[in-house]
């Protein structure tokens, strides 16, 4: 008994229609006017079900004979009562025809359902199996690399001068840009992870600050930092260090020495918008959808040796969209570039105020 009390409240909707169906050929039979009114109710209640139920198509072809054979039956019974002229007949051939329309719609519809979840499963499939191809690779080549710069070093210092410490310093640099690409490619496969992010509070007036001073070593460029917000926001540090530095390095790339990078921050309510802007040859406009690819590179970089791995950007917009911010750019060719980076989060402290303009050349 349970198993035909549960069969029953899994095919309710065929139980309700069939007593339904059972009523109007009952009534088909009674009247002796209007038997057509019963009957289309039966044929358009059938469609109705079979798009919410979709059936096998077995159990469809066995339906309809039966519908076909009640529903004919039905009618030639009224016609020989002469309630109705045998034209009448013609209905049911064409309502079943309809009805074939309709499940052969609704088949296909189905087979294009089940082949787009079928390719969206193996590109799933592909993506993770490339994302756990780059992360395990980005992984196993630390050790080798530390190795090998051991080594190198060793050989530069046992030949402090010659070709032979020349070349090893050449290895060095080269290790240093393998081991750079591997990390950059580990952060990028792990920024959807839900422990991607160490979020705490940060203030965001020594945090830029610092950020801008931590690059004067190494870019001889005028910075000028104006932060007219004066607060925390609640960001992982590192992470978000990494995305700044990406926008900065794209910058220092840009400008030539002596060129002047901007790097400015307001509220806009919850939210703090950072901008970094440069002098330099900005970036073309067949350029500027892909600017935020990985591996994409504008016409300058790849006409540069220092054009980078094409990484750093994409690596910065992956950071600020795991906290839930947006990054955009504007720019024109020649005229310099702005990055403007919204993150959330933003707590406001009190008066906003400006720092003095630091420099990023010694």
């Amino acid at each position: 008994m349970s198993d035909i009390g549960s069969t029953l409240r899994r095919r309710w909707v065929e139980v309700a229609w069939g007593v339904f169906a059972v009523a109007n050929v009952v009534a088909i039979l009674m009247l002796s006017q209007w038997e057509t009114i019963p009957f289309h109710f039966i044929w358009v209640s059938l469609t109705l079900v079979y798009g919410i139920r979709l059936w096998r198509l077995r159990t469809t072809m066995i339906l309809l004979l039966v519908v076909m054979a009640v529903t004919g039956a039905a009618l030639a019974w009224s016609i020989t009562r002469g309630n109705q002229g045998p034209d009448e007949l013609a209905e049911v051939p064409l309502m079943a025809a309809m009805f074939l329309a309709m499940v052969w719609h609704a088949e296909r519809r189905q087979a294009a359902i089940e082949e787009t979840a079928r390719l969206a499963e193996s590109e799933h499939r592909l993506l993770m199996g490339q994302r756990e191809f780059v992360r395990d690779a980005s992984h196993e080549l630390r050790t080798p690399i530390t190795v090998a710069r051991g080594h190198a070093e060793l050989i530069r210092d046992a030949h402090l001068n010659g070709q032979i410490a020349k070349d090893a310093e050449v290895i060095l640099d080269e290790l240093g840009h393998l081991s750079s690409l591997s990390e950059r490619l580990l952060i990028l496969t792990t920024a959807g992870h839900p422990g991607f992010l160490s979020t705490s509070d940060i203030r965001v007036e020594p945090f830029l600050e610092g950020l801008v001073r931590r690059w004067t070593p190494t870019a001889t460029r005028d910075g000028q930092v104006r932060i007219a917000a004066r607060g925390t926001i609640r960001a992982d540090p590192g992470r978000l260090e990494t995305a700044l530095d990406g926008v900065l390095e794209n910058a220092v790339k840009a400008t030539d020495d002596g060129d002047t990078i901007h790097v400015s921050c307001r509220a806009e309510g919850e939210h703090l918008a950072i901008e970094v802007a440069d002098e330099g040859r900005g970036i073309a406009a067949e350029d500027l959808p892909r600017i935020f690819d990985r591996f994409a590179r504008v016409e300058a970089d790849r006409a540069r040796s220092n054009g980078g791995t094409g990484l750093g950007l994409s690596i910065t917009k992956a950071i600020v969209e795991a906290h839930g911010g947006s990054i955009s750019v504007v720019s024109e060719e020649g005229k310099g570039a702005t990055f403007r980076i919204k993150l959330g989060g933003f707590r406001a402290a009190s008066l906003p105020v400006v720092l003095p303009d630091v420099a990023l050349s010694e």
